[in-house]
């Protein structure tokens, strides 16, 4: 069972009819000594990062900040305002657009994708001009770094929308995943892994964590493999117990080939972790370890704030990853939190997450329901933070000194 906390970062007024749920919290505690799943203890100097309202009507803990990520399979929006060391949510968003589909074998965004991706970023739009956002920062990447018409969609969509995004690098994705769900990493000793199964690709950043600190990033590693780039490749789901287990297995090895340097280099690390006897620690971000953990805790329907933080047994995660791939695409989308959205990709984040589980055999798994979004706002934040401590200071410089 999890145990429920008190939520560092909470949730104000936001609903709406194009939303999907994405309610907010962090969680805070140790796990009880007899739980198999609790919840632990829990600017980029860029044109594209600017302003969107007029600052100086509202102190800083009142200025809204917004970040949109837009992804291979969904796009996603939040605007917060700063609450201490932490923010509250006001308003966010999130829809399924699918920009990669086909993206595998056209090379490039089809129309429709594009079309679906506007419809949400012109919702994006409104929502950042009815939160008068201070300050955003809107980011694409892995279908739009691939695609030879990325860059034009880029211009389209800035044309359409008015929202200016910037096609973020694999090491910059990678760093704003880490810095948006770090504090989720269990407590301890030694280094830690942290990956982001994403619709185009996946991130795996090796972190030494220090207690209230961002965890410093020792090598990272990002593979061209998400659930939608993974699907495409590996063709449709064939009708037989047999084919089914050929593709999941051919699924597996292209994941494994491709992080085989990466696993290389921390092979040294992981050895001299098990000499110490160091338990493993790794957080997942994705929609994959979510919606795993949801089967695992048998919820009827999503729930973020059960799952965001949760801690699962890794070898619960193996067996539903195991059970999923192996079911007929018909039943698997009657199952709880899988649905017909879901259904075809699922299997290829189940791959993904079996051959992460091969590399960095930990016990148990952090999942976390934040990531790229939450990174951009602490960035912002941060930035925004120290400009107004900045001014205050020269302000007070200017009264003391008797300056007009």
């Amino acid at each position: 069972m999890a145990e429920n906390n008190p939520p560092a970062m909470r949730e104000e007024n936001h609903s709406g009819p194009d939303d999907e749920p994405d309610g907010r919290g962090d969680a805070i505690g140790k796990a009880p000594a007899d739980s198999s799943s609790y919840r632990p203890d829990g600017l980029n100097n860029n044109p594209l990062v600017r302003p969107v309202a007029q600052w100086g009507a509202m102190p800083f803990h009142r200025q809204a900040f917004a970040a949109i990520d837009l992804g291979t399979n969904n796009c996603r929006l939040l605007i917060a305002r700063p609450q201490g060391d932490n923010f509250v949510v006001i308003d966010a968003f999130s829809r399924v657009v699918r920009l990669g589909e086909g993206l595998a074998q056209a090379g490039r965004l089809s129309d429709e994708a594009m079309d679906r991706a506007l419809g949400a970023l012109s919702i994006c739009a409104d929502k950042l001009r009815r939160r008068n956002v201070y300050l955003a920062r809107s980011v694409a990447t892995e279908a739009c770094r691939r695609a030879a018409n990325g860059e034009r969609f880029i211009e389209r969509v800035q044309r359409e929308t008015g929202i200016m995004l910037d096609i973020i690098s694999a090491k910059e994705e990678a760093r704003l995943a880490v810095l948006g769900c770090h504090l989720l990493l269990e407590q301890g000793e030694g280094p830690a892994m942290i990956f982001d199964i994403g619709g185009g690709s996946t991130e795996m950043v090796l972190v030494e964590s220090v207690r209230g600190e961002v965890p410093r990033i020792h090598d990272w590693q990002s593979v061209p493999w998400g659930v939608v780039s993974l699907t495409e490749t590996c063709g449709d789901e064939p009708d037989d117990d047999a084919g089914r287990a050929a593709r999941y297995a051919r699924m597996r090895q292209l994941v494994r080939d491709s992080l085989a340097p990466f696993t290389v280099r921390v092979w040294d690390r992981l050895e001299n972790e098990r000499k110490r006897a160091v338990p493993l620690r790794l957080l997942g971000t994705s929609g994959t370890v979510t919606t795993l953990a949801s089967v695992h805790l048998e919820l009827p329907q999503y729930d973020r704030r059960a799952v965001d933080g949760l801690i699962v047994p890794a070898e619960s995660m193996r067996g539903i990853a195991a059970r999923l791939s192996g079911m007929s695409p018909e039943v698997r989308r009657t199952q709880a939190c899988i649905g017909r959205e879901r259904s075809d990709l699922v299997v290829a984040g189940c791959a993904i997450l079996e051959t992460i589980l091969d590399i960095w055999p930990a016990d148990r798994l952090g999942v976390a329901d934040r990531g790229i979004r939450e990174g951009i706002l602490r960035s912002l934040m941060a930035a925004g933070g120290a400009a107004e401590k900045s001014r205050a200071a020269l302000r007070k410089a200017r009264r003391e000194g008797g300056l007009a």
